[in-house]
């Protein structure tokens, strides 16, 4: 069975000496779930490990929530984020 897509965030922000990526999300994303990050000169999967919102860990966001993950490739601004299922 094919994997399937859904957008569910925006890049917004890139910070390279930790490789942490600033999303902003417009659906529901929890630790556990597997992201694809997707762009111009993007694109990889990565499992979600650990998420932060204004530094503190949480499990499980929301649309309108700006989290920052680690991620293992760097990201740019503006690529898009789906949920992989």
């Amino acid at each position: 069975m094919a994997e399937e897509k859904k957008l569910i965030g925006k890049v917004t922000h890139y910070f390279g000496k930790i490789s942490v990526a600033g999303i902003s999300l417009t659906d529901t994303l929890k630790v556990g779930d597997t992201i694809s990050i997707e762009g111009a000169t993007t694109s990889f999967e990565e499992k979600v490990i650990s998420m932060q919102i204004d530094q503190k860990t949480v499990e499980q966001a929301g649309a309108g929530d700006l989290i920052g993950i680690k991620v293992k490739d760097k990201v740019r601004v503006g690529d898009n984020v789906y949920l992989v299922s």
